[in-house]
């Protein structure tokens, strides 16, 4: 297959050019100019610049790619995305405006593939079965409590208004794993002998690894008969607040961690505050009120029924496996 990749220098994006390439498949890195094609460099990596911002300029950039390669894309995977921004206005501009103005300049160039695949998040979902704790499911009306949960949501509803695209929506869970940033700010810290956590309810969360996100990616590409659906991907367990820094603490060879727990109004406040100060001064912060919101919310699990009936997505990659080829590839990479 002919396929796109959209956001492939990034974290997912570029697991999903590797893992096509390995698999045979003529494989499009999408992205802008000023982006880095440190993890795509493969020399088999085709290249497609893209700018999602504005649908005329798209349609000029995808008029060009269409006469390079006299045709259009089998599939195309849309993982670009914005997960943190200053404003909330960013996070629309990326996650949903870009998703649109994809699609339009697609049409509009006659370019439409005959598979649209778009990653989005359980994060559309918010604090939802927060008394029982019981999973998620797709008939739930989604809540969702961050402006990026809520831009992501925005795309889904505007892709599920488009009828002539064969659409597949795919919510992962925490993605972790080589490369990612924000889970290895919890490694840094392991190292530095202090695990932090908030809130003294009961707290149940879910993880994937993200080889396990690209397994469903490809699986979602091959089975084209499953038509405008969305499914969660989770390793298909759940987890209490303990058990990643416990299994970072392992592999990394920590004697000794202080584990703090704090009240969530220290949390908020401590977001509240950081997140404006970061905001005046023109700065990109982990710690703001999405933060908090995410942090605070007690259940994340997710039902992965349709996609294992589906699709045939089986997770290979629970913590116990997926944890210790992460802090190696940190240590290795120079990292740790």
């Amino acid at each position: 297959m002919r396929i796109l990749v959209t956001g492939a220098s990034g974290f997912i994006g570029s697991f999903i050019i590797e893992e096509g390439l390995r698999q045979g498949h003529e494989m499009w890195a999408g992205m802008r100019r000023s982006s880095s094609r440190q993890y795509l460099t493969d020399e088999r990596t085709r290249f497609a610049e893209l700018d999602l911002s504005s649908t005329e300029r798209l349609r000029s950039q995808l008029s060009a790619l269409r006469q390079q390669m006299g045709g259009t894309w089998d599939c195309i995977v849309h993982a670009a995305g914005a997960t943190k921004s200053l404003k909330r206005e960013g996070f629309f501009r990326t996650n949903t405006d870009g998703t649109r103005h994809l699609i339009e300049a697609l049409r509009a160039e006659q370019m439409l593939p005959a598979r649209f695949i778009f990653v989005s998040s359980l994060s559309i979902f918010g604090a939802i079965r927060e008394q029982d704790y019981t999973p998620i499911l797709d008939t739930d009306t989604p809540q969702p409590n961050t402006a990026y949960g809520e831009s992501k949501l925005a795309a889904e509803q505007y892709l599920r208004q488009q009828e002539d695209i064969n659409w597949v929506i795919l919510r992962p869970t925490g993605v972790y794993g080589p490369r990612e940033r924000d889970y290895f700010l919890m490694a840094k810290s392991i190292k530095q002998h202090v695990d932090f956590a908030v809130g003294y309810r009961r707290q149940e969360i879910t993880f994937v690894y993200v080889r396990d996100v690209v397994q469903a990616v490809f699986l979602a590409s091959e089975h084209t008969d499953v038509q405008h659906q969305a499914f969660f991907l989770s390793d298909g367990q759940s987890y209490s607040s303990r058990a990643f820094s416990d299994l970072l603490q392992r592999e990394m060879g920590a004697p000794w961690v202080i584990h703090i727990k704090a009240p969530l109004w220290f949390l908020r406040a401590v977001c509240a505050v950081n997140g404006t100060v970061m905001r005046w001064l023109g700065k990109l912060t982990t710690l703001n009120m999405d933060k908090y919101h995410i942090l605070a919310q007690r259940n994340w699990n997710c039902d992965i029924t349709p996609a294992r009936q589906q699709l045939g997505y089986e997770p290979e990659w629970p913590l116990e496996r997926g944890v210790p080829e992460t802090v190696a590839w940190y240590k290795q990479a120079g990292w740790l």
